[in-house]
């Protein structure tokens, strides 16, 4: 019998304080809490952990090297476990080859559709392909002129791995003369064994002729002999031009092009069979970019306005600059922008063949050199060619760009397989449509006959996925999307939407926040497939704050009472509408209405002055004009995928950067970028981790460890032993422990069992050596005070006003939980978002400074964000500017000016659907922001029960 509950008894892992609780099996349970009150660590580092762990070990031991092993969590006893999947907030992959399409399978079976009923056409003129026969094969040798030298090749292995030599043997067993490899003819007894692991194109020679009618015999039998060796096809090599393909199966008949047999590899971009030769199926290539080589067209030639040459300042250079611009007649000193266009090519691309007269005078003595010039972009191509050194690399190659291949556009494809056509649209015609337009192109596609018998399996099932990719509101997207572009709320949407592909049941999903990144008006959708997972016979585990989803659950576990130390706890464990009861819970605090986020008395108007971007077209965006009055608390709001992020990162953040910093990143196509006088800096401040390595942490980021050190080594036993502040460091030798380099940590590896972490036996996991850990402040070694909470250190720092300052902030953004020594990469997203952003708030502001957030919710309790609200607000009084890209009402609400975009995501948003306050924006029927706004901007009240249960259930916010 199935057990009804998953029983933990004793978790101790991070900071859970032996908690015992039970999660009722086959439930939508949700847990929720402070950020860092351990709500992760159950869900993820103890319940999904120990599920994967007990998989995976109940693998053989070959099976279990392939797989991620997960420790075991510090916990006596689970039971009622079953196998777990968890979707985290994290992108989707960082393969560049990744898309929409290939995560969710989408795109497997559109190959297996194209290989199976695609109809192919001629990529050079267009002729639908048909297949061909000998004497037709025979008739378009003969007609090449007279006297041609052909060879005739049978096509046997086209770029692959593997052991060729048995093919090589047969053929020599059959009287084969010649082979020819990789485009090279060799002499087949001169052929030694073949690298199985290298790919190679291998051809048969079959004969060799000279044009003329009397061939004609000899021509139809070695024609027969290749077609019979390659399964019908055969390449004619002729000398001086192009080669013929012919096939018996498929081939042009307006211009004789041959065609290979459709596979799915032959749509695949990932394959050799299918990948644009150009690009190796990437899509674009890395070029030298004029606007990075030129950052500032403002300058002058003499001003540097060329970065490659802004380091030159010699006698010798400037007279080869006057010897140039005096041979075209334009002067040193005229800014780059005011230049010919025909001399700015000349300038990047070289003179050709043209010579230059160049004048150097050393020592009285006048020297000429009349030779044609290079070019900047030649000169960089051939040093990035040539240099052996790794830096001279990196720095040239910081003037390049990627940009769409020139052979396929993009499209990552051969041109065979992009003339291959279903209902008339091409397969990369279909991925770049949205998810909502492609569910829309197959649900109406004309098929007949035997097509319609081949693809009826094949097309319900990507109809299938591309319905789960619209229910988790991402119909937005298109197919050929990159993965590595996605935020962390969309692919772990994508995951859920082919989890649920998947139909499996019995399993325990452990989700971090799904609706991260969705608009009020997607996140019933949203709820309904988390229940319909649950229908199916699952348990599904979500880490949440959304007030609707917490209604909606079966039951609810809140963790608190704090964050971190003060945290670890079951605060309550049981059904909502008792949670709304709870005296002591803040989250039924805020959800019954006890404790609510206050709107503003009064909006600011800001300081009169505003940056305005016009024309902005990147992405989605239609062409448009958007201001942004400085001295405000700016939301830009809208549904996913209507330009949020591409107006306000892609394209605001970074022209200014490029304007104030100089940045060679490029920015969205926009027309004007006006009122950037009235900024000193701009500051986006991401999700992304402090730090790479375990080395980095919170102390070290903000630069308080700095001071830290300093202070120890300011000590008397410090000065009388010759310490300075790099001995309090363990990054570097002298003060850290030699045994474990620092760590305080040895990984033991295990191999098929996963690699074991002890504290190191030498320094006990203090990170120091016993010399530096005597040296103490105020009764504290250097280790203790990393071990210490902010809060604990800002108390114990009092006094030290440098370290105080520091530490206030991290507290006054809600982070004083986190241990000063916590490894950066334990930090969660938002986390590591308010971290950056204490360090911003501890550095002496100008009062001009435009700060970006991209939803700093992330993570956050409602009780998280009041403090969020009180930093950003502190920004703004103090003369800033803030922008967040945010979907949370409480959020939205209090801004001082909203810019909504819309209406819809994806080719029908990219549009300014309103601007102005919530009170504004909440008037306009077509934003659907504003049919949100409009229900919180209502007179709060505390609401009974029976009126929640009716919000959450109609989706609404209480």
């Amino acid at each position: 019998m199935e057990a009804e509950k998953i029983i933990i008894r004793g978790a101790r892992q991070h900071n859970l304080k032996n908690i015992d609780v039970d999660v009722p099996r086959n439930r939508l349970v949700v847990v929720t809490g402070l950020s860092g009150s351990g709500k992760s660590t159950l869900a993820f580092d103890t319940l999904y952990a120990e599920g994967q762990r007990r998989y995976v070990e109940s693998l053989s031991t070959y099976a279990r090297q392939f797989l991620e092993q997960m420790d075991k969590p510090d916990v006596d006893t689970i039971t009622g476990l079953s196998p777990a999947i968890a979707l985290e907030q994290k992108t989707a992959a960082h393969n560049p080859r990744s898309t929409v399409g290939t995560v969710t399978e989408v795109y497997d079976y559109l190959r297996l559709l194209f290989a199976r009923i695609g109809t192919p056409f001629c990529h050079r003129c267009g002729q639908r392909i048909t297949s061909q026969t000998v004497d037709q094969m025979v008739d378009a040798v003969l007609s090449l002129p007279p006297q041609s030298k052909i060879i005739i090749l049978s096509p046997l292995v086209t770029g692959q791995a593997g052991n060729h030599d048995p093919l090589i043997r047969r053929l020599k067993r059959d009287g084969f003369a010649r082979v020819r490899i990789d485009g090279r003819i060799h002499e087949i007894e001169s052929v030694g064994r073949l690298d199985p692991k290298k790919t190679y194109t291998l051809e048969a020679v079959v004969d060799r002729l000279i044009v003329k009618d009397s061939i004609r015999n000899r021509l139809a039998d070695s024609l027969e002999l290749a077609l019979s060796l390659s399964d019908g096809f055969v390449s004619i090599d002729i000398e001086g031009m192009e080669p013929l393909r012919f096939s018996e199966r498929a081939v042009c008949s307006g211009c004789g092009a041959g065609y290979p047999e459709l596979t799915p590899a032959s749509f695949s971009f990932n394959s050799p069979h299918g990948a644009c030769k150009t690009c190796d199926g990437m899509g674009a290539i890395s070029a030298f970019d004029p606007e990075l080589i030129v950052p500032n067209p403002h300058l002058s030639l003499r001003e540097g306005a060329v970065a490659p040459w802004a380091k030159r300042n010699s006698v010798y250079f400037f007279e080869f600059l006057d010897a140039l611009t005096g041979h075209y007649g334009t002067d040193i000193h005229t800014p780059y922008a005011d230049l010919s266009d025909s001399f700015k090519k000349v300038l990047l691309f070289g003179s050709g063949e043209e010579k230059i007269r160049f004048y150097f005078e050393r020592n009285g003595r006048r020297t000429i050199h009349e030779k044609p010039y290079e070019g900047i972009i030649p000169t960089l191509e051939r040093r990035y060619v040539e240099t052996d050194s790794y830096p001279v690399r990196e720095e040239i190659k910081g003037f390049m760009n990627s940009r769409p291949c020139p052979d396929c556009s993009g499209i990552k494809l051969n041109p065979q397989s992009r003339a291959v056509r279903v209902g008339n649209l091409s397969i990369h015609e279909i991925a770049s449509l949205p998810v909502a337009d492609s569910h829309a192109f197959f649900r109406r596609l004309p098929l007949e006959g035997k097509s319609k018998t081949i693809a009826e399996r094949i097309q319900r099932e990507i109809l299938e996925r591309l319905d789960f990719l619209q229910n988790v509101g991402l119909s937005y997207l298109t197919l050929d999307r990159p993965a590595s572009t996605l935020s962390g709320g969309e692919s772990q949407r994508i995951r859920l939407a082919t989890q649920i592909g998947s139909k499996l049941t019995g399993v325990l999903y452990v989700l971090d926040e799904p609706s991260i990144g969705l608009h009020p008006r997607d996140n019933r959708r949203l709820i309904e497939i988390l229940l319909q997972m649950r229908n199916i016979g699952n348990t599904v585990l979500v880490v949440e704050h959304d007030e609707n989803t917490i209604l909606e659950a079966d039951h609810v576990i809140e963790m608190g009472p704090g964050a971190g130390v003060n945290g670890g706890q079951v605060v309550f464990s049981g059904p909502p509408d008792a949670l709304l009861k709870h005296e002591t819970s803040l989250t039924g605090q805020y959800l019954s209405g006890r404790k609510r986020i206050e709107i503003p008395a009064r909006r600011r108007s800001g300081s009169g002055r505003r940056v305005t971007v016009r024309g902005a077209s990147a992405n989605n965006l239609k062409g448009i004009d958007v201001e942004f009055p400085l001295g405000c608390f700016i939301c830009v709001t809208g549904v996913s995928g209507s330009g949020k992020s591409t107006l306000v990162l892609e394209t605001l953040y970074r022209a200014i950067a490029q304007k104030l910093y100089r940045t060679r990143t490029s920015a969205g196509a926009y027309s004007e970028l006006s009122g950037l006088e009235h900024l000193d800096k701009a500051i986006h401040i991401d999700q992304s981790p402090i730090g790479k390595t375990p080395r980095s942490n919170p102390g070290t980021y903000t630069g308080v460890f700095g001071t830290i050190r300093e202070l120890f080594a300011k000590t008397p036993d410090s000065r009388v032993r010759g310490y300075g502040p790099g001995r309090f460091s363990f990054n570097v030798k002298g003060g850290r422990c030699e045994a474990c380099q620092g760590e305080g940590i040895i990984r033991i590896e295990m191999h098929f069992l996963p690699d074991v972490y002890v504290a190191c036996d030498v320094c006990r996991g203090k990170r120091y050596n016993r010399e530096t850990l005597e040296v103490k402040y105020k009764g504290k070694n250097i280790s203790e005070v990393l071990g210490m909470t902010v809060q604990q250190a800002m108390q114990f720092f009092g006094n030290i006003g440098q370290i105080r300052i520091k530490l206030e902030t991290m507290v006054d953004v809600g982070i004083g939980y986190i241990c000063l020594g916590q490894p950066a990469t334990t930090l969660s997203g938002g986390e590591a978002q308010r971290i950056k952003l204490a360090r911003e708030l501890s550095k002496k502001g100008t009062g001009n400074t435009l700060y970006i957030l991209d939803e700093p919710t992330t993570g956050l309790h409602a009780d998280d964000i009041q403090k969020l609200l009180l930093v950003l607000n502190r920004l703004v009084d103090a003369g800033n500017t803030v922008i967040i890209i945010e979907h949370q009402l409480d959020i939205v609400k209090t801004a001082d000016f909203i810019i909504d975009l819309g209406p819809e995501g994806g080719s029908r948003g990219g549009h300014v659907v309103g601007c102005g306050t919530p009170e504004a924006i909440a008037e306009i029927s077509e934003s659907y922001t504003g049919q949100y706004l409009k229900r919180v901007l209502r007179p709060r009240r505390r609401m009974d029960r029976e009126e929640l249960e009716k919000r959450g259930s109609a989706g609404l916010h209480p």
